[in-house]
């Protein structure tokens, strides 16, 4: 593993970087609606700005980086991200920042497939340690945006605090050529859609989901949060809890699930456990805040294990398809559940019951995932007992 270490890292930035404005809309939340003059409801569509693109464009993102290399991928990934967050920094209102964070979406769109098909061309590299490690930087970017943004803002400015990532991101695009091999002399792949098949169907069913209940718990925890009297550092330190849980969740659970004769087990028991962790989470109050630290921990520590789970699944497993052209759909899955969670979370926002009956969407939804990983489960069984059945 020590001679991957460089790709590694350099993987860990490439999916940690696009994912930073999903947590700092999280983090600094009532300041963007004090700031762009919004109501509460609209922050997530902000979220949907971003992995709405993010998912129309994932299933062509995972036939693009087939055609031109992951080296191209990642250079392009960076350099959006830099675009992105400097536009963020300029353009002016609500608007502006919708644009902005248009440019982020086309780079996460690029982010799963770029990735996994450096880690698939990587000569004996640990691929399901590489790939807990690369996804462990999404929630690395949790962690960091908890701890650092709410300083920063502070005393520059959310723009500004968003636009310090800049730098990072031109420099790691100039240091992809030397770390990524280019692609291979040759015909190079047509750019077409593949069909996902019955498998990859159901797993971005599951991811679906999963996306679904992070975007919404994320994107309105600090609103959640701050009306239950909670100061703007609190709730940063919150959401770095919520980030280092994931990264534990994701490097401990992705090789025990590589492990196991069949991953869907663990990814409905993620599913079931972030199910109690919502229920518990309601009973937060004024004087008591020790249910949204458990929240943030559960949530961390659960769900968010999913979707390394299944990229893994991926890589191991050669149903599910091509691996970049997978990951690209599965991708539209995640994504798409990132981008209509927030929205609905709005839309029951403003019925009687406010927050209360906001929140059931992510138990509805826990448990349409769990029941999702139950039927695969049954098909893969059902397979390997009648292999010309036909499931998928």
């Amino acid at each position: 593993m020590k001679r991957h270490a460089a790709l590694a890292a350099l993987l860990t930035c490439a999916m940690g970087l696009p994912m930073m404005v999903f947590y700092a809309l999280g983090v600094l939340g009532p300041q963007l609606i004090a700031d762009l003059h919004i109501d509460r409801e609209h922050l997530g569509w902000l979220t949907t700005s971003a992995f709405g693109l993010a998912a129309l464009l994932s299933p062509w993102a995972g036939a693009l980086v087939q055609r031109i290399g992951s080296r191209t991928g990642l250079l392009a990934l960076f350099l959006l991200v830099a675009l992105s967050f400097s536009l963020m920094a300029v353009l002016p209102g609500f608007t502006g920042v919708v644009i902005a964070l248009l440019f982020c979406g086309v780079a996460q769109a690029l982010a799963n497939p770029a990735t996994n098909q450096a880690i698939a061309q990587a000569k004996d590299a640990p691929r399901a340690a590489l790939v807990g490690l690369k996804q462990a930087g999404v929630q690395l970017s949790a962690l960091i945006a908890g701890l650092g943004l709410p300083v920063l803002s502070a005393a520059i400015g959310w723009r500004l605090a968003l636009a310090c990532w800049v730098p990072l991101a031109l420099l790691l695009a100039v240091l992809v050529p030397g770390r990524i091999a280019a692609p291979a002399a040759g015909p190079r792949p047509p750019l077409r859609l593949t069909a996902p098949n019955g498998w990859l169907l159901r797993l971005m069913g599951i991811q679906g989901c999963a996306g679904l209940c992070l975007s919404a718990f994320i994107t309105f925890f600090g609103v959640y949060a701050s009306s239950l009297g909670v100061g703007a550092a609190t709730i940063g330190l919150m959401v770095s809890g919520f980030g280092l849980m994931g990264i534990l969740s994701r490097l401990l659970l992705t090789p025990l699930g590589a492990g196991l004769k069949d991953e869907t087990v663990l990814l409905g028991g993620l599913f079931l456990v972030g199910l109690g962790t919502v229920l518990v989470m309601q009973y937060a109050a004024a004087d008591r805040h020790w249910p949204l630290w458990f929240a943030v921990v559960g949530m961390g520590l659960s769900l968010v294990a999913s979707n390394a789970v299944a990229m893994s699944m991926l890589l191991r497993e050669p149903r599910f398809g091509g691996v970049a052209s997978s990951a690209g759909m599965l991708s539209l899955g995640f994504f798409g559940g990132i981008a209509v969670g927030p929205p609905l979370f709005g839309v029951l926002l403003r019925q009687p019951g406010g927050f209360s009956a906001a929140w059931t969407l992510l138990i509805f939804a826990l448990c349409l995932g769990a029941a999702l990983c139950r039927n695969l489960y049954r098909a893969r069984r059902a397979e390997e007992t009648h292999p010309h059945a036909g499931t998928a």
